[in-house]
Parts: structure tokens; sequence; C-alpha cells
């Protein structure tokens, strides 16, 4: 998704920015494992596989980043959900037609534009770091009606076997 970015808005010395994203085809898996990191690994792997060569044209269509973890809340907003999904940003020369996933599993799906109220964190992302960011970018956001309390976002931006790995929590931004 590098370069697709409509605008950017950066508030609280930069603690945080808000961005718009366009509407998109993204390949996406949905994994619900006991884990946080299980269901994300899986689905990475599965995805990494379609974008290395298990796929309708048969060949590599090139890594984009973010790599994008929806999550839920529970109602109780103490836990995950266990459903996890993973997205892909398919490459702009296959977003007219997106190779066909071999797997099953992977879904094609055209994503509406997104809205989002973003912040950047560092390390790895379990259940326990992604609920502390959450609860600390809301201590810095107070309290607003203008983002979805139940559904967030965890992007990734690169390799997850790196330990000190850039990762945003964002926030979504109600539709208007």
């Amino acid at each position: 998704m590098a370069g697709t970015c409509c605008y950017q808005v950066q508030c609280e010395e930069a603690a945080y920015e808000e961005r718009q994203y366009p509407a998109g085809k993204w390949a996406c898996v949905t994994k619900g494992e006991p884990l946080y990191e299980q269901s994300i690994s899986l689905s990475f792997m599965k995805l990494m596989r379609y974008i290395c060569k298990e796929n309708s044209v048969g060949c590599y269509l090139g890594m984009t980043i973010p790599v994008l973890n929806e999550i839920h809340l529970t109602k109780e907003g103490t836990e995950l959900e266990r459903e996890v999904l993973t997205a892909y940003y398919i490459p702009g020369e296959f977003q007219q037609n997106p190779p066909a996933p071999m797997d099953p599993e992977i879904h094609i799906t055209e994503r509406a534009p997104l809205r989002v109220i973003t912040r950047v964190f560092y390390g790895v992302t379990t259940e326990e770091t992604i609920l502390r960011e959450i609860a600390l970018f809301w201590e810095l956001l107070g309290s607003t009606d203008a983002v979805l309390q139940e559904t967030y976002i965890v992007a990734v931006y690169e390799n997850p076997s790196i330990p000190q790995r850039r990762n945003e929590i964002w926030f979504i931004r109600r539709a208007e």
C-alpha cells in the first residue's frame, strides 16, 4: 500500500496521525487459533505461498506493506476474539484482475476506502502487547465516538521474525 495514502494529519506532536486509504482488493485469510500469534503466523504463511507462486498466474506477485491483522475485542474489552483476519494488499498491476489463490482459505476481498487514526509501536505483537497498545492509544485520544470501539487493525511493516519490528495500531474512523 506504499504510496496509496490520500492524506495524512499529524496530531499531538506526532504521537498519532490520521490517514485515508483508497478502496482496493486484498487477499485475506481468517484464522481462530488459541493464540493471536498462531493465527497470524498460519495466515501469513498461507498468504506468502499465494504471493510467491500458488496463484492462477503461477508467478511472484510482489510484497506490499503493511500486512493488516483485523482484530475484535470481546464484549468486556479485556481480551481479543479468537478470529483474526490477515490481509495482503494486492499490488497495483493485479488490482483489476487479481490472480486466483490455489488455497481455498484465501479470499480476494474488495475493501471500501478506510480512514484510520494510527500510532506506531515496536516489538512483537501478542495479545498482551496489542491490548496494552489499544489502552495507551485510548488514553492519548481521550473519550470519542469518532472511532470503532470493538474492531482494530494491527499493521505490520517488517518480517515477523524481527524482534523490534515496526507496527501500528489503527483505530477505524466511523463513516460520517
